[in-house]
Parts: structure tokens; sequence; C-alpha cells
């Protein structure tokens, strides 16, 4: 075929032909040529030599490359093979760079960190909670961006950005899952550092030391009564056991027998270890009375008999405005004014270690307690804790019996008895 000045008219003139494929040369640059299939599509292609063979490179389609774009990119792969580089490895080369920036983008290594480590090496509950605050506070922010790209400024504006819109001590909880994620990117060799490696929490966090009083543990029982089930019953088992929140609030009629032993899985334990809780008999006469609401799940404080006993927020605020309400009725009744009483903020949490100093103070043995508490770590630790079998059945038993009593005694009530 005699080369001639390919037009746009004549590219669109050309119609496939039955015989197969043609190639229909530019005679304005040699090499550069548009294909038309059999099947009608049209595409640019340019041949050049290198290395001493002919090679062909693909442009693209037509009309997505139209005449001028598909003849400049051809005259571009040209003079890159007459300057000693390969058209073909150099776009094969920009694919794969493409393609791998698109996988280490903090989305894609977020993604992958979630599946590959957060959620097979974590609790569901925790794991969730991280992945949430991965999405909504780093995958926003720096989604696209390689997370090479990722500077030590970077990390400190991230949690500049937390702290200045009130996010309080939940700064530290993103900081610490964006720390995680980058950790285990440096682990895989997908970066080379760290942005933060030096860095500290924005927010300096202490201990929590509040114990409840006596007076205070009182106000909270009577509250919890006039509350009622599900959140006051939930109060009172806190109080009683020692356990932590979620355990007590996902607690189902299965795990608790005959003889008031509950039995909590390991897989829904902090430390992944199945935990015995010989139940006070105070604690055993609150189950005898509360409600079997029909669920498949069988949770013991439920609304539904589907979904465990939640809104722990807006429950503790009603509890709040129980206790307050009737310590100002006290005060009422003792002919004091009643706009002067006034509460301390507590938590649920400050119940469970309410109950260890009490149990101390009663003088419980320290192991005890802290078997009570199911912690791995304390008085029984290390090599001894791991070889230590002995559950301490009989002597939490008691701790927790004692503690009963104590609590009995405050709010006014005969000791319950098995």
């Amino acid at each position: 075929m005699v080369a001639k000045v390919l037009t746009m008219q004549s590219v669109e003139r050309h119609k496939p032909q039955p015989a197969g494929r043609l190639e229909i040369p530019d005679a304005a640059l040699p090499g550069f040529y548009l294909v038309v299939q059999p099947s009608g599509a049209k595409s640019w292609a340019v041949r050049y030599r290198f290395g001493g063979k002919t090679r062909k490179f693909t442009i693209g389609p037509y009309p997505l490359f139209d005449l001028s774009a598909a003849r400049a990119a051809a005259r571009e792969a040209l003079q890159m093979a007459a300057r000693g580089r390969d058209p073909i490895l150099e776009k094969k080369a920009a694919v794969e760079a493409a393609q791998a920036a698109e996988r280490d983008t903090v989305r894609a290594v977020s993604a992958e960190y979630v599946e590959r480590h957060l959620k097979p090496n974590s609790k569901p509950r925790y794991a969730a909670e991280a992945e949430a605050l991965l999405r909504n506070h780093v995958v926003a922010r720096w989604g696209d961006r390689r997370i090479g790209e990722i500077t030590r400024k970077d990390a400190i504006a991230l949690t500049d950005a937390l702290t200045d819109a009130g996010m309080g001590v939940g700064a530290n909880r993103v900081f610490s899952a964006a720390r995680a994620l980058f950790n285990w990117a440096l682990e895989r060799e997908v970066i080379e550092t760290t942005p933060f490696l030096r860095l500290k929490p924005p927010l300096s966090e202490q201990s929590r030391e509040r114990v409840l009083s006596d007076a205070e543990v009182r106000l909270v029982w009577l509250a919890a009564e006039k509350v009622g089930y599900p959140f006051g019953t939930l109060v009172q088992f806190l109080l009683l056991t020692a356990q932590r929140r979620d355990e007590v609030a996902r607690m189902t009629w299965s795990e608790v027998d005959a003889d008031g032993l509950w039995t909590l899985p390991a897989a829904r334990t902090k430390n992944s270890r199945e935990h015995l809780v010989p139940l006070p008999f105070s604690a055993c006469e609150i189950l005898a009375t509360a409600p079997r609401i029909a669920g498949r799940a069988g949770f013991v404080l439920t609304t539904d008999g589907a979904t465990a006993s939640s809104n722990f927020a807006k429950n503790k605020t009603k509890l709040d405005a129980a206790m307050l309400a009737i310590a100002r009725q006290e005060a009422v009744e003792a002919g004091r004014d009643p706009d002067g009483v006034e509460l301390a903020s507590w938590r649920l949490h400050d119940l469970r270690r309410t109950a260890a100093t009490v149990m101390s103070r009663l003088r419980q043995p320290i192991h005890v307690t802290e078997a009570i508490l199911n912690h791995a770590s304390g008085a029984v630790s290390g090599v001894a804790g791991i070889y230590n079998r002995h559950q301490y059945f009989d002597e939490k038993r008691a701790a927790l019996e004692a503690w009963a009593a104590h609590v009995e005694a405050i709010v006014g009530k005969e000791p319950a008895h098995g």
C-alpha cells in the first residue's frame, strides 16, 4: 500500500475488509500507522527498531486517541528509541509503577493491614473499633496518598487537628491505631521508616484511681433499683462481680449453671482465657428475678432477646440523675438544702476498681482479687502464672461473698443466704 498522509477524513473513510486486518501507514511520519480490524475497531501503532530488531508499540484505540494525539505519541516513541530507550519497556515500567503506587496508597495498605493483621490477631470488638478509627480519620485524610509519602509533619498535623476538634483522649486512640498501621507497614518493608517514630500521643493520660465511697456505692445501688432492668440490673451485677462492662452486658443464660457458676468463655474475655466467676448469693437472687426474654442469643440483659444491653452513655446519664434525686430527697428529709447537693463524676469501670479495692480492705489476698478480675499479670504472673492452673475457686467465692455482704450492709439489706 502506497503511504499517504493520514487525515481525519481518511481515517473515517477506511472501512473493515473481509480479507482481514488492515494497516494504513502515515506518510507524514514513517513507522506510524492506523490499524483497522475486521470488526471495524480502529487503533494506532508505531514500528521502530531497537537492539537490531523491529518492535511494535501499540498507542491506543481510535477515537480515544485522535489523529493528532496518536501522531504525537508515535513521534515520542520514535524519539525515545532513537535515544536508546525502548518505548515498550518504558510503558511497562510506567504501568507497573502506577499499579505499585495504587497498592501502596494509605487506603490500600490500611485495608490489607485490617484483613491480614488486625482481624486475625485482635478481639472482634477491638478490631472493629480500630478499623473505624483508621477509616474515619486516617484513610479519610490520607487515603489516596502513597503511604511512603506521609511525613512526620503530616502525622503531627493529624494529631493536632484531632485535638483542635475536641476529641480529647479519642485523639490518642486514633494516634495509636495509625502508629500501629505504619509500624506494620514498616515490618513488611512497604515503607522504609514511620512518621510516628519517637512521636508521643497528643494527650497525657493518667491512670484513673477513682474509688467510690461507701456512701456513693449506696446511692449507685439505690439508683440502679430505681432505673430497673436491664441497665439497673447491669450496674448491680458490675458492682457485685467486679467484671468488665461488656462481659456482664453480653452475659447469656447458658453461661450460668444451676449452682451460680458463671463461666466466661475465652472468646469473651480480654486476655482470651476462660474465666470462672462464682456468683455471690445476692447476684444469684438478682438473676432469679430477672425476666427471661425469648431470643436466639439468650442474653440475660436485653430488651428484645436479640441484642445485648447497650446505650451505656444514655443510661448512665439516667442513673446519675436518679442518684442525684435520691441524694437531694434525703437532704430534704434531713433538713438540709437540696440545691447544695452535688455528686462527683464516676464511670462504670470505677465499680470494678471499687470492688477490688474494698476486697483488699476486707483482707482478701491480692492474688485472689486478681483472679476475680481475671488479670493476666500481677501477683501470679510470668512463668508462675502460666504453670499455675489453680483457679482459686473457693477463695474467689469467699471474697465475692464478703464483698457482697459489705454492699448489702451499706445499702441496708438483709444478708443473702444460700
